[in-house]
């Protein structure tokens, strides 16, 4: 069996942003469980629009996170502004940049319950944890932030978890990588538990076999010892490489509509101006025609409009030296 590989086309930052946005609740729960660990089910969280930031906050913010906004009905506690941010490479980094953010964040939303948490999908010991700013005396900030190192979080502990985005980034965490075939078993088997979904389903299994990078051999002991499982991937590789040549033949069949208007277009507007000016030929020459012989008879003025543009220019040379009529359109 072999799978697509959505990584291919869709990058960490979409991935994860989807996996936040389908599953906030959870999202929450798992990366920030301190943080989270008060918001029951009478809030409502809501992401606030990427729109919105884009216009107050500018282009270089509105790629940057998934914000979601929680909110309590009652009015019992104030609302809280949760950022998440997804980092593949810890070197790309900024404090600085998540400072300055959550800074700006918090004036556009009047708040300062804001609670800034870091994805990576790499550990490095440079990651920096906090920034501190002050001088010889005093701090005059102090920043930190939830770093949610996923290599560092050990995959077999969240292997039975009740929660779908835990278990759906399962091939994110750490473990050995004799134990993959396992660990995407685990995911397979809770996001199949865990979502009735069908569409969502078949959404995550490409996220789950991006990030389980399963080899050839590896495959094939994945059939072997988990073949429920391995029915899951094939289906979803059979349903993914439907809908790739249904919107294929599709993309192509707008391509070649589109193609064929633009030819159509160009063609009828060749034809246009050269019966523009096959028509301007024939009008020239019958001006000219009753200038020296006098008027025409119809079947003669006829004649000319519908003859093609060769004859049209011989008879326009013929007409300089010939005496009669006839003269004009006999062949030379």
């Amino acid at each position: 069996m072999s799978t697509p590989n959505n990584g291919a086309t869709t990058s960490h930052d979409q991935n994860f942003k989807n996996l936040i946005l389908d599953y906030p609740r959870q999202a929450l729960q798992f990366f920030a469980p301190g943080e989270a660990a008060d918001i029951d089910e009478s809030a409502v969280i809501t992401p606030i629009r990427q729109e919105q930031l884009k216009n107050r906050l500018g282009d270089r913010f509105h790629e940057l996170d998934v914000p979601l906004k929680v909110e309590w009905p009652d009015g019992r506690r104030a609302a809280l502004l949760f950022l998440l941010e997804e980092e593949s490479d810890p070197a790309r980094f900024s404090i600085h940049r998540l400072v300055s953010y959550c800074a700006s964040l918090a004036e556009l939303m009047n708040t300062s319950r804001v609670v800034p948490i870091v994805i990576f999908l790499r550990g490095s010991k440079r990651i920096p944890r906090e920034l501190t700013l002050g001088g010889d005396r005093l701090t005059f900030l102090s920043f930190r932030y939830i770093a949610c190192v996923l290599p560092e979080i050990p995959a077999e502990q969240y292997k039975d978890s009740a929660n779908i985005v835990a278990r759906i980034t399962l091939p994110t965490m750490g473990y050995v990588r004799q134990q993959v075939i396992d660990v995407m078993a685990w995911a397979l088997r809770g996001l199949d538990t865990l979502e009735p979904d069908g569409e969502k389903r078949l959404k995550y299994l490409g996220f789950i076999d991006t990030y389980s990078h399963l080899e050839d051999n590896e495959r094939q002991l994945f059939a072997q010892r988990y073949p429920r499982e391995e029915h899951a991937m094939t289906t979803y590789a059979q349903t993914y490489a439907q809908r790739a040549l249904a919107e294929g033949m599709q993309q192509g069949m707008q391509q070649g509509m589109q193609q064929g208007m633009q030819q159509g277009m160009k063609q009828g507007m060749q034809k246009g101006r050269q019966e523009g000016r096959q028509e301007g030929e024939a009008a020239v020459l019958l001006r000219q025609l009753v200038r020296r012989f006098g008027p025409l008879g119809e079947a003669t003025a006829e004649r000319v409009r519908r003859a093609s543009p060769d004859k049209l220019e011989q008879w326009a040379d013929n007409i300089l030296d010939a005496r009669t009529l006839d003269e004009v359109f006999a062949s030379r």
